[in-house]
């Protein structure tokens, strides 16, 4: 039995334990439990694989097929194989008894489907070229142990994107004769969004709703710090204009600059300025506290909020809310605000990190949306079943605990995707693309440096629509903090290390 033989046991378990009803996977996981235990106590005993990832790193920083080579000259993996080999039999004895199931609810039986349509349409055309059989199923189980978290993200996502859209379109009906300011249509941000979400579990299924300034007023966009990318200082001033000399007044409307006050107080709503901004700057904390207020009541005109109870979590510069559905099933979502320059896809938003304090006028300058483009824009152009979302989800996952962002491992992908073609992350391509990820984060690291992607970057899409500025702007190093603190350095080469084991372990057992 070679490597490949033996991943492809391993991976076929998985799959078969996946088609069990919920009873049937538990009786099955009750008469598996002793034998996961002996295999712990053989897998206890491959330390010298330790030492040998240590010579390996030194050839090649991430060297998979001498890694698995040598693993496999082990006596303890024949054991491991033979326990495999036993709890396969004892998987297809429990399928032989259980009935037919539905291996999907009715809340993704489509999109299962049309996931799998995919895959044999893929295997069909790999198969076609000649590759080798045993390659191609490697990469495959590897990737189905994530699939279905990528399907369900997907699938929320337009259930979360419809939901908000449907509730923004109330909070327009609701406050059209008032002075606040104009939602517009959500667009879906982060990880979630974007289908790489390490947890799909506890998943923030985040959204930015971009504001328009109401009748009689104007946004004007204050940068901070003159040359500060991306700006972190900015804010939005509000101004009111003149609406006496307009060829058609808009409900009546009488002039906040050129009526009096008297009679603008007593047959006219306030102004912005007497409402969601702090001197003469909207104010992110007021805009939160005003949502939150109106959203119970507005839930009730919603279509779905008879299939969803809502609750309003706390938060001071968003609207954070968790929905159930009867079967106790949970959805968080964050809803953030934010203000366009210009008709870029870069926004002034509410989003800051949690661990800083931010003024409640200060705004942010953020890319998330041309984040959220550039993969939307990877996914139609990418074959189908390609392997990128695979790969940053993997990746992502064994950050967690770690002091490695998400935010720099993101920015690595997508360098790659735009260098590495795209024909070449397929989903056989699976283990290559993770040693080259895991190869260049290495040598960012020693060579302490990281570019932003969207500055002095000639691969972004065309699609995505940047400022000049960013376009001309000095690359912006993620890793120079690791220049000024040698110590910061030496601990993230060793937590790198320590990302590699984990990485080995999540493909091979999940954990």
């Amino acid at each position: 039995m070679d490597v490949k033989q033996l991943l492809v046991l391993f991976g076929q378990l998985h799959l078969v334990a996946d088609e069990l009803d919920e009873d049937t996977r538990e009786r099955m996981q009750q008469r598996g439990a002793r034998l996961s235990q002996a295999m712990t106590r053989s897998l206890q005993e491959l330390q010298e694989l330790q030492e040998l990832k240590q010579r390996t790193q030194e050839q090649s920083g991430f060297a998979w097929p001498a890694l698995l080579f040598a693993a496999l000259q082990q006596w303890q993996f024949w054991a491991i194989a033979g326990l495999l080999v036993l709890l396969l039999g004892l998987c297809w004895w429990l399928r032989r008894r259980s009935p037919e199931v539905d291996s999907s609810g009715k809340e993704s039986s489509s999109s299962d489907t049309e996931w799998e349509e995919q895959e044999e349409l893929e295997q069909e055309e790999e198969e076609s070229e000649g590759e080798d059989p045993a390659e191609r199923d490697l990469a495959r189980i590897f990737a189905k142990r994530i699939q279905w978290t990528v399907q369900n993200l997907a699938y929320r996502s337009r259930l979360v994107e419809e939901l908000v859209a449907t509730l923004v379109c109330v909070f327009q009906e609701r406050f059209s004769k008032s002075f606040f300011p104009v939602l517009q249509p959500p667009i879906g941000v982060g990880s979630a969004f974007e289908c790489w979400s390490p947890r799909e579990d506890d998943a923030v299924y985040r959204l930015l709703v971009p504001l328009k300034p109401p009748h009689g007023h104007a946004f004007h966009l204050e940068l901070g710090t003159p040359g500060e990318m991306p700006a972190k200082q900015s804010r939005v001033r509000v101004e009111l204009e003149c609406t006496c000399v307009r060829e058609q007044p808009v409900r009546d409307m009488l002039c906040f600059l050129h009526h009096p006050e008297e009679e603008l107080r007593r047959n006219q709503d306030p102004s912005l300025l007497q409402t969601l901004c702090t001197g003469s700057y909207l104010d992110v904390q007021k805009i939160a506290l005003w949502l939150q207020g109106a959203l119970s009541s507005a839930w009730v005109a919603v279509p779905q909020s008879h299939r969803y109870s809502l609750k309003v979590l706390p938060s001071r510069r968003s609207c954070k809310l968790r929905l159930m559905n009867a079967s106790r099933r949970t959805l968080l979502i964050e809803v953030i605000f934010g203000v366009q320059r210009g008709d870029s896809d870069i926004f002034l938003s509410s989003q800051t990190r949690e661990s800083t304090f931010t003024p409640s006028t200060t705004w942010p300058e953020s890319c998330a949306v041309a984040e959220a483009k550039f993969f939307r824009h990877v996914g139609r152009q990418a074959p189908c079943g390609s392997c990128h979302l695979r790969c940053l989800q993997l990746c992502a996952r064994i950050l967690v605990g770690t002091g490695f962002s998400t935010s720099a491992l993101k920015t690595a992908v997508m360098h790659h995707l735009t260098t590495i073609p795209l024909s070449d992350w397929r989903r056989r391509d699976l283990l290559p693309r993770l040693e080259d990820i895991m190869q260049y984060l290495r040598r960012c690291l020693e060579e302490k440096c990281l570019n932003y992607f969207f500055f002095a970057n000639e691969n972004v899409p065309k699609e995505i629509v940047l400022l000049p500025a960013f376009q001309t702007a000095e690359p912006l190093n993620l890793f120079q903090h690791l220049e000024q603190d040698p110590a910061a350095h030496a601990q993230a080469l060793r937590e790198f290390d320590q990302l590699q084991d984990r990485l080995i372990r999540l493909l091979f057992y999940g954990e």
